[in-house]
């Protein structure tokens, strides 16, 4: 019997990037869960960069700046959320353009063929932008990872400026005959699956035996409000 091909499922980003000349930092990730490509929304989700039900990021920014989100599938939610990053200037430009899968989930490790967007051409293109906010560190087809990948392309290396949790990177980028020097800060990645990795953190650990309250939402809490 010939062997069957396995079904691809072409992955593809369903957000342009949410930049605006204003924005001095941005929000960098990968990709959403495939049901945000296809339109198959989960009731909670919003359908907005990082809008997914089971994600922690604006969980983690309600926390941390008292927002008072609306956890839902409708403009207001998504109009919440716009309104915040354009105060904070703030903008969101995920690393990959679309990728492939043959198991149908949010893995970043399920990730091939993937095409990456260009992300010198966008901050040429907004030139306040100072700071690069990663969503997950350099596991492989994490957001720094592919970063990385992506700079060896275009001949530039990222410089170790602190190499603690979260690590803190810069690189120098020529832009109308400037240079700017551009900083990156890893941060934990604001997913369910990264709890576990959470609660390995030694900062944890000490944090949790001197409240037993306290949760992995609130060490992310703790370390974004350092950067955003």
């Amino acid at each position: 019997m010939p062997d069957v091909d396995p079904i691809v499922f072409k992955h593809v980003h369903p957000y342009p990037p949410f930049l605006f000349k204003e924005a001095t930092k941005l929000i960098v990730g990968t990709l959403p869960p495939p049901r945000f490509t296809t339109g198959d929304l989960k009731p909670g989700d919003i359908d907005f960069c990082y809008g997914s039900k089971d994600g922690q990021l604006w969980k983690i920014l309600d926390k941390i700046f008292v927002l008072g989100l609306l956890y839902e599938t409708s403009e207001e939610a998504v109009r919440q959320r716009k309104e915040f990053l354009l105060k904070r200037r703030i903008g969101i430009c995920d690393i990959i353009d679309r990728a492939e899968r043959i198991k149908v989930d949010a893995s970043d490790l399920g990730m091939s063929n993937i095409v990456l967007r260009d992300m010198f051409g966008y901050l040429k293109q907004y030139h306040k932008v100072d700071t690069l906010l990663f969503t997950g560190g350099n596991s492989k087809n994490g957001p720094e990872y592919l970063f990385r990948k992506y700079l060896k392309q275009q001949g530039h290396t990222l410089s170790v400026v602190n190499n603690d949790v979260p690590r803190i990177h810069q690189f120098e980028l020529q832009d109308q005959g400037h240079v700017r020097v551009i900083r990156t800060i890893s941060l934990t990645a604001p997913s369910g699956s990264a709890n576990r990795a959470v609660g390995s953190i030694p900062e944890y650990k000490a944090a949790k035996a001197r409240d037993p309250a306290f949760s992995t939402l609130d060490f992310r809490a703790a370390q974004y409000c350092q950067f955003f």
